[in-house]
C-alpha cells in the first residue's frame, strides 16, 4: 500500500498531531493539513497504510480477553484520563485549543468529563442493554432449536474503522471504549478540529500497559475526508467489517459510496433536537420563568455544538406569549453564553440571514445580536437555515399538534413541557421519525443503555457468527417433518 499525499503547506508553524498505530506512538510532520472550523495548519506523519490493517488471517487480538478484564482496563483508563497531572491529555487540550472553535474550558470539561463513561457500573449496563446474552462476547454459547438443530452463537470480534465528529471530543473516548467492549480491531479517523483526543487516551493506555490486547487492536490517525488514496484502499471489505460514521451530510454521503456486499454502515448521522413547549407555560410567571430555564439549558448543551441541542422551540401561544417566552429565553442563553467565554461570532452567511430577519414584519422578531452573546428569533414558521452558535429559533403555534408536523427521521431529541403530556405525544413523535423524548431541560443526559439514534449501536457492531453442529440424535427432522435445509 502507498502513503497518504500531502495536503498545501501552511506559511504558520504547524501544530504537531501525531499518530496511534496498534499499539505504537507515530510522530512526523511529513503532511500538513487545514482545520475545518479554523482554518489552522497542523502537521502528521504520512500514513503507512499497511500499518493500520490488521490482516484478516490473525484472530483479533482481544478475542479471548474476558470482557470483565477489559471493562478493568477501561476503568483504570478513566481514573488516569481524570488525573489532572496526565501529560497526554493536557498536551492534547493545548493543542486542541488552536485547532477548535470551542474554548479551552469547555474542551478540558469534555475530555474529562466523558472519562466518566468509563465507570464499571456504566460499561456493564451498556453491554447487558445491547446484548441479551452478554456470554456471547467471551464464548460461543450453546443454542438449541425446537426441532432439537444445535449451534453455536458467537458475537464475534469485529473490524472496525470509526469516523469521529469534530464537534464533541469526548465521543472520542466513548468510542474507544465501545471498540474495547466489543474485542473489535479499530481504526479511528479523526477530525481535522480535533485530530488529538484520540491519540491521547491511546497513549494513556499504553502507558498502563503497551503490550495489552486493547491498546495493540486500536489505531488512531488523521487523513482529510475524500481522500481517494487513502479510501479507496481502507474503505474495502478484504480490510474491514464496518464503518462507523458520526458526521455532516457530506461525511456520511462520501462513506456510502463505499459501501457494498460485505461493507456496512453504522451511521450516526446528522441530527437535530427540538423542544415543544406547552400553553402551560403561561398560566403564571413562575411557570413561564422554569419553562424558559429549562429550554435556555437544552439550547446551550455544548454550546449548541451536540446533536441533542434544541434548536427549534415549538411554544403553543398566542404572539404576545410567545414573545415574552423568546425575552426570557434569551436572556437565559445570553446569561449561559457570558459564563462559558465563548463568543464566537456568527459566520458571514448565518450573520446576514438573522440580521435580514430584523428587518422584517412582524411576522418575524429577534432578539439579541450577532456577536455569538445569543440570539433568539420568533417566527410562524421555522427559519430556513441551520441554527447554531447559540441561536433559537422558537416558532409559535397554535397547538402542539402542529408542531409534530415539524419532526422527522432526522429529529433526534425531543423536549417536552408540561411533562404529564408526554405520553400524549411519544407514540406520534416516534411515527414521524423521532429518537428521543425527554423532559424539557434534560437533553444532555441520558439513561445509561438506552438506545441511541433509534439501534443499539453495538449490537450492531459486532459480527454475529453462528456454528451449527447437527440435529440431535433423538430429533427426526424439523417439526414439520421437513430436513429444514434451504
Amino acid at each position: 500500500m502507498t502513503p497518504a499525499t500531502s495536503a498545501s503547506p501552511s506559511a504558520d508553524p504547524p501544530v504537531s498531531a501525531p499518530f496511534f498505530l496498534r499499539g505504537r506512538l507515530c510522530e512526523g510532520q511529513d503532511v500538513t493539513h487545514r482545520s475545518r472550523d479554523l482554518g489552522v495548519t497542523f502537521a502528521t506523519p504520512s500514513i503507512d497504510l499497511d500499518q493500520v490493517v490488521h490482516p484478516r488471517g490473525e484472530v483479533p487480538p482481544l478475542l479471548d480477553v474476558p470482557l470483565d478484564e477489559i471493562i478493568d482496563f477501561l476503568v483504570e483508563t478513566g481514573e488516569r484520563i481524570r488525573d489532572r497531572r496526565n501529560p497526554f491529555v493536557r498536551e492534547c487540550i493545548e493543542r486542541m485549543t488552536s485547532t477548535h472553535p470551542l474554548p479551552r474550558d469547555v474542551l478540558e470539561a469534555q475530555v474529562r468529563g466523558a472519562a466518566g463513561y468509563l465507570d464499571k457500573r456504566l460499561l456493564r449496563t451498556v453491554v447487558e442493554q445491547n446484548f441479551p446474552d452478554p456470554r456471547a462476547l467471551d464464548e460461543w454459547v450453546p443454542k438449541e432449536d425446537f426441532t432439537g438443530r444445535r449451534s453455536f452463537v458467537r458475537a464475534f470480534a469485529p473490524r472496525l474503522i470509526h469516523v469521529l465528529p469534530g464537534n464533541s471530543p469526548g465521543v472520542a473516548v466513548k468510542s474507544i471504549a465501545q471498540g474495547a467492549l466489543v474485542k473489535a480491531v479499530n481504526l479511528f479517523k479523526m477530525s481535522s478540529s480535533d485530530p488529538f483526543t484520540s491519540v491521547a487516551i491511546l497513549r494513556t493506555m499504553a502507558e498502563i500497559d503497551p503490550g495489552h490486547p486493547v491498546v495493540t487492536s486500536m489505531s488512531a490517525v488523521y487523513w482529510r475526508g475524500g481522500d481517494e488514496a487513502v479510501e479507496r484502499v481502507l474503505y474495502r471489505p478484504q480490510y474491514f467489517d464496518k464503518i462507523v460514521a458520526w458526521g455532516g451530510g457530506d461525511a456520511i454521503a462520501n462513506v456510502v459510496k463505499y459501501l457494498g456486499p460485505g461493507f456496512q454502515l453504522v451511521s450516526f448521522d446528522p441530527k437535530t433536537s427540538i423542544s415543544m413547549v406547552g400553553k402551560e407555560t403561561f398560566v403564571s410567571d413562575e411557570a413561564l420563568e422554569r419553562a424558559a430555564t429549562l429550554a435556555a439549558s437544552d439550547v446551550m448543551v455544548l454550546n449548541q455544538e451536540a446533536c441533542v441541542a434544541s434548536r427549534f422551540l415549538y411554544v403553543e401561544a398566542d404572539r404576545d406569549d410567545a414573545d415574552r417566552f423568546s425575552a426570557r429565553l434569551y436572556a437565559h442563553i445570553a446569561e449561559q453564553a457570558a459564563a462559558s467565554d465563548d463568543a464566537r461570532p456568527l459566520d458571514v452567511d448565518l450573520r446576514e440571514q438573522v440580521e435580514t430577519l430584523q428587518l422584517l414584519d412582524d411576522d418575524f422578531r429577534v432578539w439579541g445580536r450577532t456577536d455569538g452573546t445569543g440570539v433568539v428569533i420568533r417566527s410562524e414558521e421555522p427559519v430556513d437555515f441551520h441554527p447554531i452558535n447559540k441561536i433559537a429559533n422558537v416558532v409559535r403555534v397554535d397547538s402542539l399538534d402542529d408542531a409534530v408536523r415539524g419532526v422527522n427521521v432526522a429529529t433526534q431529541t425531543v423536549g417536552f413541557y408540561p411533562f404529564e403530556r408526554m405520553a400524549d405525544y411519544r407514540d406520534r413523535l416516534a411515527s414521524c421519525g423521532a429518537q428521543r423524548i425527554v423532559r424539557l431541560g434534560e437533553a444532555g443526559p441520558s439513561t445509561i443503555g438506552n438506545p441511541h439514534d433509534a439501534m443499539y449501536p453495538l449490537h450492531r457492531f459486532v459480527h454475529w457468527m453462528a456454528h451449527e453442529d447437527g440435529t440431535a440424535p433423538d430429533a427426526e427432522g424439523t417439526a414439520d417433518g421437513t430436513s429444514g435445509a434451504s
